[in-house]
């Protein structure tokens, strides 16, 4: 009978201990900025991440775009060209001068093609057309993402 006492406690005692394989440190999923005056295209880019597993938070102005991104809680920076306070050149050279290591994608209302390698050549990560790509949004933010997020298996042999 004393065998059988002892089963339940160390049954207790098991399932207080963590597993070997345990990882102690669960990495933040990636979070995306979306900068946008506009309450459509920001709506659809909101379902398009959650869908895609993304957190995403949203903000109507450059200001408080460039000092979110700033915290550098953001990997990504989804933004339209131009906001009642300033344009997407703000969030740009935030990025470059802190070094924060955010990509910034510019969403081209009415872009032509020297506005639009203008835009890559200031360090804009891509400038897909807000009208007609929003559904590929998720997918620019994964190639993103690929370049801003530190790679874990470096140390693999």
């Amino acid at each position: 009978m004393r065998h059988a006492s002892q089963k339940p406690a160390q049954e207790a005692a098991d399932k207080t201990r963590p597993a070997a394989r345990l990882k102690l440190r669960v990495p933040d999923k990636a979070r995306i900025l979306i900068v946008c005056d506009d309450d459509s295209i920001t709506e659809r880019l909101n379902i398009a991440f959650r869908e895609a597993g993304f957190f995403s938070e949203c903000t109507k102005n450059i200001t408080v775009g460039c000092e979110s991104a700033r915290s550098g809680r953001f990997q990504v920076v989804f933004t339209t060209p131009v906001l009642c306070d300033g344009s997407w050149r703000c969030l740009v050279e935030a990025a470059h001068h802190y070094d924060l290591g955010f990509e910034v994608v510019l969403l081209a209302r009415t872009f032509d093609l020297s506005q639009w390698a203008e835009a890559l050549e200031a360090g804009a990560f891509d400038v897909p057309d807000a009208l007609d790509e929003l559904p590929k949004a998720a997918g620019v933010a994964k190639l993103a993402l690929e370049g801003s997020l530190p790679q874990a298996t470096s140390a693999a042999p």
